[in-house]
């Protein structure tokens, strides 16, 4: 016998799946369905469990359609990312922030200089950046001089690059101050292997080089010479301040010898021949040393066969010199006049001009490198700034030729016993062979007498 509720449950479920059914039918607007956003409503109640839930229901059900709605806007293009552009002007807005404590009625001596004032005159020398980046540079600086105990501090020019450029700022450490652990360089261990290659020239017998690499040009420290300044670089203001390595005469001689464009990253290797040591960080601060003071390598010129005093040396020893000992470098004062610099071809190495003609005393003198394009210098009155906006690369005058390789070092010397010659004829193969034949019946002779002599004693 059947139970009288059986039929009344299926009717129950028939109705409510009906009522699904429908209620799973699409809008033909919207594209959506009771079901579902019933669903998405109920699941926004029970997550954010709000109050007085009957009364934010509706505006619950609007938010919900509003969210399906966002999404449905990328159907006929992507929704676009945020630019670079826009992420860098994020980033440079922190520099308009006001840091405060600072008494605005007071002057503070600041190691930077007069940012607005460089970048009227050299907008009135026809070269810069423009008085927004001026500005932007110039807040640049100001962060890096709070965050480095920097005496002085100027915009020593901007490097471009091939993927980014550099904004280059020339910064000198307060008295007493730590500047940082000095970088070992590769060259201050060249000289260590050479009490193992003794050892080896007794047990080996086979021919060794007789080549001897060139004495080792000591760093120049901190303070001095080219190492005189420390340079901070940064790709745009706003981004970080990364300080460059020391440079060493080594590299400074490799980078006079190669033409490599700046990619913008300091981590970049330098793929060229010769061989450069060291990455663009360490080629950058090469070439912005031979910018700023066109050397070769040193700015103070040493005699490498000058050895440092020793106590415990013999006074006959330190006497003694050997016939490959380097020559003493020499070269032209630091400071010559202008007009002793040499002539590219026929291109003078500088470019002179007013700023203006009409009132000259008012007018400001501008030199321009040939030399360097991408260096200039102006002076008005005592006040005077030296600035490079280029790719960081020197003139050649003509096409640029790479370095050969050099020709490779004999390894033998020639002798009989590794000489080539012609292979002998038959007959000078037979007549070799008679006269070895001969040669040793005679020695069997000579053999044979003496024992004799010997059994007769």
């Amino acid at each position: 016998m059947e139970s009288e509720g059986a039929p009344l449950n299926d009717q129950r479920e028939q109705t409510s799946i009906c009522f699904k059914a429908f209620m799973l039918k699409n809008s033909t607007t919207s594209n959506l369905n009771l079901y579902d956003h019933l669903a998405r409503v109920l699941t926004k109640v029970m997550d954010e469990r709000p109050e007085n839930v009957v009364d934010v229901i509706e505006d619950m059900s609007h938010e919900v359609k509003r969210g399906l709605l966002l999404d449905k806007q990328s159907t006929l293009r992507d929704i676009p990312l945020s630019p670079a552009a826009h992420l860098l002007a994020e980033q440079q807005m922190l520099l308009f922030s006001w840091g405060g404590g600072d008494d605005g009625d007071q002057e503070v001596e600041t190691p930077l200089p007069n940012v607005s004032e460089v970048g009227f005159l050299l907008e009135q020398a026809g070269v810069g950046l423009g008085r927004e980046e001026m500005l932007r540079v110039f807040l640049a600086l100001k962060k890096l001089v709070n965050s480095q105990p920097l005496a002085r501090c100027r915009l020593w020019g901007k490097i471009l690059g091939t993927e980014g450029n550099y904004l280059v700022a020339e910064g000198e450490y307060r008295d007493g101050e730590e500047e940082g652990i000095n970088e070992e360089t590769a060259e201050d261990a060249e000289g260590e292997p050479r009490d193992d290659a003794e050892v080896v020239e007794v047990i080996d017998t086979l021919p060794r080089s007789t080549f001897k690499p060139p004495p080792v040009v000591p760093t120049e420290d901190n303070r001095t010479g080219v190492n005189k300044f420390t340079y901070f670089v940064c790709r745009e203001p706003g981004l970080p301040w990364m300080r460059l390595p020391t440079v060493t005469p080594t590299q400074i001689t490799a980078a006079r010898h190669i033409r490599k464009f700046f990619t913008g990253r300091l981590d970049a290797p330098i793929v060229s021949y010769p061989p450069f040591p060291g990455n663009e960080a360490n080629y950058l601060r090469a070439q912005i040393a031979r910018i700023s003071a066109g050397t070769q390598g040193r700015c103070v010129w040493v005699n490498l066969a000058e050895k440092p005093e020793d106590d415990f040396e013999e006074e006959a020893d330190e006497e003694v010199k050997e016939a490959d000992e380097p020559e003493p470098e020499v070269g032209p004062p630091l400071l010559t006049p202008l007009s002793e610099d040499a002539e590219i071809t026929t291109t003078p190495p500088w470019s002179s001009k007013m700023s203006s003609t009409l009132i000259s005393q008012f007018a400001i003198a501008v030199l321009r490198s040939n030399l360097w394009p991408g260096a200039y210098a102006y002076a008005s009155g005592k006040k005077f700034e030296n600035i490079y906006f280029g790719w960081g690369l020197k003139f050649a005058g003509e096409a640029y030729t790479p370095t050969f390789p050099t020709m490779p070092q004999r390894e033998y010397t020639s002798g009989p016993e590794i000489t080539e010659a012609l292979d002998p004829s038959l007959e000078e193969e037979q007549a070799l062979k008679a006269a070895l034949e001969e040669q040793k019946t005679a020695q069997d002779e000579t053999e044979g007498l003496g024992g004799d002599e010997e059994d007769d004693d």
